[in-house]
């Protein structure tokens, strides 16, 4: 049996636990500096009436040990453990912050506060019931390597999650582009998946531990525009210098492509048939593709049609004469 002293004590250490979640609730979410305050001020309470009655929460007490052992004791006990566990993740989730990194931070938060919860649940374990801490972790250990052989796929996703959370090789709202040819912008993205809406407007589901083992190009570092090279063949009627003057001359009146830097067009190659040029320019966006390609072909068209200059066969028709004869006869020429 146990004073007076002793069961008030542990009725106002219960009494105090069951009012400090209820305070902490009421707090809500948006208020993690109050809740932070209340856990605080609640558990230095509890901590001082139990430590008033010489009740140890860290100490490990028989079933027949006074206070301690009996169930307000327990419950006391339970409930400091539990209340120490929510001031230390209050703690870490209002002052554990990563500037401009807020993926690093919640991953961090998030790894921490398992910890706790690791911790004070072996804590309550053993010291308020009395188990073996010792061969709870053996046997711990080896249900987890069962589980894990179980859940291998599931935990590949899992760290490879971690892996790309800390590496930052993409964030929401990138646009990505995969060795397979799967590119699209970044929606969604935890530990186990990253969702990329693609220009079809599907989404598709890819798990972390298949795009950490792919090449991934970030189409939006270092800034979202994007280069396009667009072949041409123009006849071989015109000094090449020419046909690359006529060219800038079209790409610089073109709206839907980046003046800056300047497009370039560059001279590849020459035969007696054509000359090979290519157009490099930049879209403000990747999206922008597809019209931004449309946009210089017909805008060159008309301007080599303004000048007299002829595109050129491919190369490929020299090898089969009756396919240039066919281009040479379907293809108008342009106007003068």
């Amino acid at each position: 049996m146990f004073d007076d002293h002793t069961v008030l004590a542990l009725a106002i250490v219960n009494l105090l636990g069951v009012l400090g979640i209820i305070v902490w609730h009421l707090q809500g979410r948006d208020r993690p500096t109050a809740r932070l305050i209340v856990q605080i001020v609640f558990f230095v309470a509890m901590t001082v009436a139990m430590m008033s009655s010489g009740i140890m929460p860290y100490r490990v007490y028989g079933a027949g040990a006074a206070g301690g052992g009996s169930f307000p004791g327990t419950s006391a006990r339970v409930l400091w453990w539990v209340h120490l566990a929510w001031a230390s993740i209050g703690f870490v989730r209002l002052y554990i912050v990563l500037d401009r990194r807020p993926q690093e931070a919640r991953l961090i938060q998030d790894l921490i506060v398992a910890a706790v919860y690791l911790g004070v649940t072996l804590s309550i374990v053993g010291f308020v019931f009395g188990a073996p801490i010792g061969t709870l972790v053996a046997t711990s250990g080896l249900v987890a390597i069962i589980v894990g052989l179980a859940l291998q796929n599931t935990l590949g996703d899992l760290f490879s999650g971690v892996a790309l959370t800390l590496g930052r090789p993409f964030t929401i709202g990138d646009w990505i582009q995969l060795g397979d040819g799967t590119e699209g912008r970044v929606v969604e993205t935890n530990w186990r998946s990253t969702h990329v809406l693609t220009p079809a407007h599907n989404i598709v589901v890819l798990p972390n531990s298949a795009l950490a083992k792919v090449t991934l190009t970030n189409l939006t570092r270092p800034d979202e525009s994007h280069l396009l090279v667009l072949p041409l063949r123009i006849a071989a009627t015109h000094r090449p210098s020419l046909v690359a003057e006529v060219i800038v001359t079209a790409l610089k009146t073109c709206k839907g492509i980046v003046q800056d830097p300047q497009p370039i067009v560059a001279v590849k190659g020459m035969d007696a048939i054509g000359i090979e040029v290519e157009l490099q320019f930049r879209v403000p966006h990747p999206a922008d593709r597809v019209p931004a390609r449309n946009g210089v072909i017909d805008v060159v068209y008309e301007q080599c049609a303004a000048n007299g200059l002829e595109f050129a066969p491919p190369p490929q028709s020299y090898l089969y004469p009756w396919v240039g004869m066919a281009l040479g006869r379907t293809m108008p020429s342009p106007e003068r």
